[in-house]
């Protein structure tokens, strides 16, 4: 029997997200009467901006390597675009929204699964069996799309396996896509080495990070793109900003004052970063400690807001109560944890896997006093509404595999 068309999963930022930082606020209410388009692309200083923050994490940038978008979303979608054909090849699981965008360009996307607590990135043998299977059936692999702090997974790459990915996509003619967005998320920096593709490959490597990440809030879309001082790379940036300009794909003159702001990082960015890195990674763990309790298996968080579960030494349970695959599972916790949450065949797992991914983001409160009171607190496991959060987390997974439940 044919399955149903589901939805689309409710996207994290519908849960609000943190509280606005105030000096970031205010440079975007300073600029409401600026009527001028920002230019396509990013103004000069929005660039400017963008190539320090590179800069500070080792990596020279040019503003006339920069491109600026309204989020993420487009800024892939033209870059896609713009590419010479063939197939792109994803991590499995990846970032819900890399596939459709792909299949939006008529490119053909192929998954290569990602090794337990490894970031992004694909086992490098599976990769390379990945690219010969794809040649086998004469496509042409193309790009490597990855993540080296990870959505969905919420875990950091390892450097020497960065370095065997790199070396066998760029072996094999890939140009490598680094989704970046996560990298200031890391829940315990000093004790994490996080490493960029373009750190080994400066030449066959763009980077792409939305600030939604770190810096913005979620209604105020902006991404940035470093692309490769070469002739290719030259090329491609020339492609990409000839179809954001054909959209007229510019940030608004608030985001965009917001954005540079932000990526000049002064102190306040710097410790509001800090603390939600903090408060996410304390609240994460907790929620990883609930789940391995109760028999589930999960990487241990490592950066940003989210946990990958996998329940499937409790299949068994489950199928009891009529869950079999990750649509159920969805549906049935989405139900008992009171708010959507996301099944991985949303993120390229194959259905019939038992696997969710979960956000820490809910669990620091409904309401921005209450999220903010825990970016605040020296521990925010301490404050009530968190505990009476992760208790209520904690007791839906308890009550999905006990009886009765």
């Amino acid at each position: 029997m044919q399955r149903q068309w589901t939805a689309p999963a409710p996207a994290d930022r519908e849960d609000g997200g943190l509280p606005v930082l105030p000096e970031l606020a205010e440079r975007f209410a300073g600029a409401v009467d600026r009527t001028a388009p920002e230019p396509v692309g990013g103004s000069a200083e929005l660039r400017d901006a963008a190539c320090g923050y590179w800069s500070r994490r080792g990596l020279w940038t040019d503003p006339a390597h920069v491109v600026v978008a309204p989020g993420a979303e487009p800024l892939l979608l033209a870059l896609l675009a713009s590419a010479s054909g063939g197939d792109v090849l994803l991590p499995r699981p990846c970032a819900a929204w890399y596939a459709p965008l792909v299949r939006l360009v008529d490119r053909r996307a192929y998954h290569a699964p990602v090794p337990a607590e490894c970031g992004g990135l694909p086992d490098p043998f599976a990769l390379l069996e990945t690219v010969r299977r794809i040649r086998a059936e004469d496509g042409r692999p193309r790009m490597l799309l990855l993540s080296v702090a990870d959505d969905p997974t919420g875990t950091v790459a390892p450097p020497e396996l960065m370095h065997e990915v790199c070396e066998a996509a760029v072996a094999e003619g890939l140009l490598i896509v680094s989704d970046e967005t996560w990298r200031d998320t890391v829940h315990h920096p000093h004790g994490t080495v996080l490493l960029s593709p373009a750190e080994m490959c400066p030449d066959d490597v763009i980077v792409l990070s939305d600030l939604v990440g770190a810096f913005t809030p979620a209604g105020w879309p902006s991404a940035i793109a470093r692309f490769p001082a070469t002739e290719r790379g030259v090329e491609l940036r020339a492609r990409v900003l000839s179809l954001l300009t054909a959209v007229r794909s510019g940030l608004p003159a608030p985001v965009a004052a917001a954005s540079a702001y932000a990526l000049d990082e002064p102190p306040p960015v710097r410790a509001r970063t800090a603390a939600a890195a903090r408060t996410h990674g304390a609240v994460a763990a907790a929620a990883y400690r609930a789940l391995t309790a109760v028999g589930a298996l999960c990487r241990p968080p490592q950066a940003g807001r989210h946990l990958y579960a996998d329940l499937d030494e409790l299949r068994g349970v489950l199928a009891a109560r009529n869950i079999t695959d990750s649509v159920e599972l969805e549906r049935e916790l989405s139900g008992r944890l009171g708010r959507g949450v996301a099944g991985g065949h949303r993120f390229g797992d194959p259905p019939h896997t038992l696997r969710v991914r979960l956000s820490t983001l809910p669990l620091l409160g409904a309401a921005d006093a209450q999220r903010q009171r825990a970016l605040d607190a020296p521990d925010p496991l301490e404050l009530p509404h968190v505990k009476e959060a992760l208790a209520a987390f904690d007791t839906g997974f308890r009550a999905l595999i006990e009886d009765g439940g």
